[in-house]
């Protein structure tokens, strides 16, 4: 508002000052009360729950699904998967040094062959990416791609091959699973984004972890542990950054979505074959 007279600048400071003390008593009001039916809570259930509070309060945004491609309806909307989802997670975590182990061979090579995530076509309007276009800043090397294995990497990382075999991945002929390593170089910053399809999870193992690297999705922030895995919806905003003085590194993996049936997938695949017949296999659609 232009020309504010001092006395309601002033009127609006107390107002202000006053809002923000009665909503941090009702807050201390509220988690107070809570507290004892919180503490018996299950893990799963106080997450929830204190999401829920915190969204009333003001305290924390609830994000929604924003894929840009393909939206199945009516799946939660969960931002970090509950792990009960995925009974093979151990046994990935548990690959982990075999899989950290072929990927320092390959980050060995004299002229290693990690390639941009992020590669843009010319002409390409400016946006959220451009900063990272055709940048080493984010690099990949795929073991599979749009559903495609990459023999000649497989074969030089066997037992992350094998483990990638023993895995329910997503399968969608020509279009899934994928599965790469992705590095991140010192002073990287993925920019807030979402995915394009919500019939997919993608799985995080993390390999190489130095301080001072996080990862966002809505409104819960992790740090990376080495071996240890976590599955997200990353048609949910999300975010990741490298604030340290050395490379972050990350398997990562796309599943099906733990909410779809078996028959809702074997549906998913038949819609696929379908759209590739019409509109050619140029497997963008799940990216």
């Amino acid at each position: 508002m232009p020309d504010r007279p001092p006395a309601l600048d002033q009127l609006l400071a107390r107002a202000t000052d006053r809002i923000a003390v009665l909503s941090q008593a009702l807050s201390d009001d509220v988690d107070t009360a809570m507290q004892p039916l919180r503490t018996a809570a299950a893990e799963g259930q106080q997450a929830r729950f204190d999401a829920c509070i915190d969204a009333m309060l003001g305290r924390r945004r609830i994000y929604a699904p924003a894929p840009h491609g393909l939206h199945f309806p009516f799946l939660p909307a969960d931002e970090f998967f509950a792990r009960d989802h995925f009974d093979w997670l151990a046994q990935l975590e548990a690959a982990t040094p075999a899989i950290l182990a072929e990927l320092q061979t390959l980050l060995a090579d004299t002229a290693p062959d990690f390639t941009p995530y992020v590669t843009m076509m010319p002409g390409t309007p400016p946006n959220l990416w451009s900063a990272l276009d055709h940048s080493a800043d984010w690099s990949v090397q795929y073991l599979w791609r749009y559903g495609v294995r990459n023999d000649q990497l497989c074969a030089r990382c066997p037992q992350t091959a094998a483990i990638l075999d023993s895995l329910p991945l997503a399968d969608i002929p020509g279009r899934a699973p994928t599965a790469f390593f992705s590095i991140l170089k010192p002073g990287t910053h993925l920019p807030p984004h979402t995915g394009v399809s919500n019939i997919r999870s993608i799985v995080h193992l993390p390999l190489i972890v130095p301080d001072r690297c996080a990862f966002r999705v809505g409104g819960e922030t992790r740090a990376w542990r080495v071996g240890e895995a976590f599955v997200f919806d990353d048609t949910i905003e999300h975010e990741a950054w490298n604030n340290s003085d050395s490379i972050r590194a990350v398997l990562i993996i796309d599943v099906w979505n733990p909410y779809l049936t078996e028959v809702e997938r074997t549906m998913l695949r038949h819609l696929f074959g379908a759209l590739g017949t019409r509109l050619g296999d140029n497997g963008q659609i799940v990216d």
